[in-house]
């Protein structure tokens, strides 16, 4: 059954289609007479032969795709950080030949987008399942638009992939949902393994009925995680989420949560877990004990004094990491607020822009802002000195001096790699730690809160 889908590319066009234009991918002998593919296993030893049998650009060349792709979108200038779009479309095993496979990628690919987008169309054959890659320009050769990628166009990619089949007879997908009933944002952050504010809610929704008794019970253990309940509307959010979410879209009806607060009631095990399983107590609270330990306070003005961005930074990364420790079992504490427990699965990110701004001494914002500017005014000197030598190989030169100018250009990408991604590095810093620093105001809110509750219950 027929299957497509396609994605944003936002890292480099290149990369992208050298591996859809792949001819390991691309020339399984197991689909060839045999003379054909002895003459493909002679061509492997001549570099200069071209090995792709089901590659076909629309609207581009199959040899040249990159370099046409790239002409456009230097043309009309590539704005933003997506540069293509990858998609598939995957057949039943043994339902297609290669051949028909790819008649029909190229008339799904022209179909879709081929009256304004450059697109390379390619079937691979490397797996049991034969299936086509296409590449899709993000930017229009017609007049400079960048596409999209609204649902709507992922809905009439498989409209007219499944008429193509049905056409020839070919199975498809019937009743499918997209994303598996999820938003399109959620469904790739739990594709790339990221916890969603959904998922997270879900899963302490579930760790605080597991022994509650009474539905204020379950609000008890919610807020102790860090929540706020609104009871006029049904709904829960953490202190910097954007709106709040409803227990009963998440599956937790009234009906719901009242037969697992039933259950408990006539579960012995539940009775006496809820009696030493209290809404959580912090003894310790990290926050503010690192705010001594540094002697930095975290809410402050910024009219009266800097914030310190590399300590932003630092002390969201030592939060975090408490925060992964508790949940490994290694500390009986942890980080109240759940949008610092869900930088988590950003610890290494967090750990290399600590790393970068300390060997580049950034402390301030303005030590960021001056840092970036410098790096772009370098990086634009050396894209300026490499457009030079090629300028230099379009006339006719000296083998030497080509070959020295060809050195020169490859040097110049070298040193041109670290520098973009270590300016893309910063600028995400520059983006993320004003959040960072809200986040941090309303964990140190918390557990001042939490602390001063401490003390009353002292007394």
């Amino acid at each position: 059954m027929a299957t497509t889908g396609f994605w944003p590319v936002r890292s480099s066009l290149g990369a992208v289609i050298a591996y859809a234009d792949n001819p390991d991918k691309t020339t399984n002998p197991k689909y060839l007479d045999d003379d054909l593919a002895q003459v493909l296993r002679y061509a492997e030893n001549d570099d200069k032969t071209d090995r792709r049998l089901f590659v076909t650009g629309v609207h581009c060349t199959a040899e040249h795709a990159y370099e046409d792709m790239a002409a456009v979108q230097k043309r009309f200038g590539l704005k933003g950080k997506i540069v293509a779009y990858h998609g598939y479309q995957s057949f039943k095993p043994g339902e297609v030949t290669p051949e028909e496979a790819h008649r029909i990628g190229i008339e799904t690919a022209k179909q879709m987008w081929g009256d304004r987008f450059q697109v390379l169309v390619t079937t691979h054959l490397n797996t049991g399942t034969i299936h086509n890659h296409m590449v899709v320009n993000a930017v229009s050769y017609r007049d400079g638009k960048k596409f999209q990628n609204h649902i709507r166009d992922h809905i009439r990619l498989r409209e007219i992939s499944d008429r193509i089949c049905r056409e020839r007879q070919l199975s498809v997908l019937e009743n499918a949902t997209f994303f598996g009933g999820k938003s399109r944002g959620a469904y790739w952050a739990e594709k790339q393994g990221k916890l969603t504010h959904r998922a997270m809610l879900r899963r302490d929704i579930e760790d605080s009925m597991r022994y509650a008794l009474g539905f204020d019970q379950v609000i008890a253990q919610l807020r102790s995680k860090g929540y706020q309940y609104d009871w006029q509307r049904g709904t829960v959010k953490a202190p910097d989420w954007e709106r709040g979410i409803r227990l009963d879209r998440l599956g937790f009806t009234a009906e719901v949560i009242e037969a697992k607060l039933v259950a408990n009631l006539y579960d012995n095990d539940a009775l006496w877990n809820w009696n030493s399983h209290l809404p959580y107590r912090p003894k310790r609270f990290p926050l503010l004990e690192l705010e001594k330990r540094l002697d930095y306070e975290i809410e402050h003005s910024d009219d009266t004094v800097t914030v310190m961005v590399d300590v932003v930074f630092f002390i969201i990364l030592q939060m975090v990491k408490l925060t992964r420790a508790e949940q490994e079992g290694e500390v009986s504490f942890r980080p109240l607020s759940p949008s610092m427990r869900k930088e988590v699965e950003n610890l290494d990110r967090l750990d290399a822009a600590c790393r970068l701004m300390a060997e580049n001494n950034i402390h301030t914002p303005e030590d960021l802002s001056h840092f970036i500017a410098k790096t772009e005014t370098k990086i634009k000197e050396l894209e300026h000195e490499r457009q030079l030598c090629r300028n230099q190989l379009r006339r006719p030169k000296p083998r030497e001096v080509e070959e020295e100018n060809k050195r020169k250009i490859a040097a110049t990408t070298d040193q041109l790699a670290p520098l973009r991604e270590t300016l893309n590095t910063f600028r995400r810093i520059g983006e993320m730690w004003r959040r960072y620093y809200e986040i941090l105001k309303s964990e140190r809110q918390m557990e001042k809160h939490a602390l001063q509750k401490e003390r009353n219950r002292s007394r």
